[in-house]
């Protein structure tokens, strides 16, 4: 996967484009990324090949949040933001999550991956990542866990956004 910069990344940013483009290879499910600073929110957006049910989309938003605030909980802490829409683009469907960085976990993104895969993974829109071996593939769960950590303690300025394209991630200053 080629990895291309809008411009240079600048020491402030290095961790949140880094984490964008971790999320996107790690994650090949994830369609879009978009960090907010000022809102300290990452929102994931998943595209589907057509258009889902109103009562699909219901049931899966009540089970997205049901379960990060359940995660949340037995481990101990509060849920910040959650937050789970949806919009019809044509004949596709997406939905974007939205998380506040100060709560999240590299846990939880994989929980809501697999909710994904639960309830639509026939309709996901989907780049292969059969290159990566299992390894790498914990080696990027490693560098988002990190990255998140580092996200809460620092305030980058940059309002980013990671989109995956003909097998390349690239990222945006918005």
């Amino acid at each position: 996967m080629q990895l291309h910069y809008k411009s240079a990344p600048r020491p402030e940013v290095s961790d949140s484009i880094g984490l964008l483009i971790s999320i996107l290879v790690r994650y090949p499910e994830v369609g879009t990324i978009n960090y907010e600073p000022i809102k300290q929110e990452l929102k994931f957006t998943f595209i589907f090949s057509c258009v889902l049910e109103e009562s699909q989309l219901v049931n899966f938003k009540k089970k997205v949040i049901d379960s990060i605030e359940t995660y949340n909980q037995l481990d101990g802490r509060t849920t910040g933001i959650i937050g789970v829409k949806h919009q019809l683009c044509g004949n596709f469907t997406m939905v974007e999550i939205t998380r506040d960085v100060g709560t999240i976990t590299q846990e939880e993104i994989s929980m809501v991956i697999e909710l994904v895969h639960m309830n639509f993974a026939k309709n996901l829109i989907s780049e292969k990542n059969d290159y990566l071996q299992e390894e790498e593939l914990l080696m990027q769960e490693e560098l988002i866990e990190h990255m998140l950590e580092n996200l809460k303690v620092s305030s980058p300025e940059k309002n980013l956004f990671a989109f995956r394209e003909e097998g390349r991630v690239l990222v945006f200053n918005k």
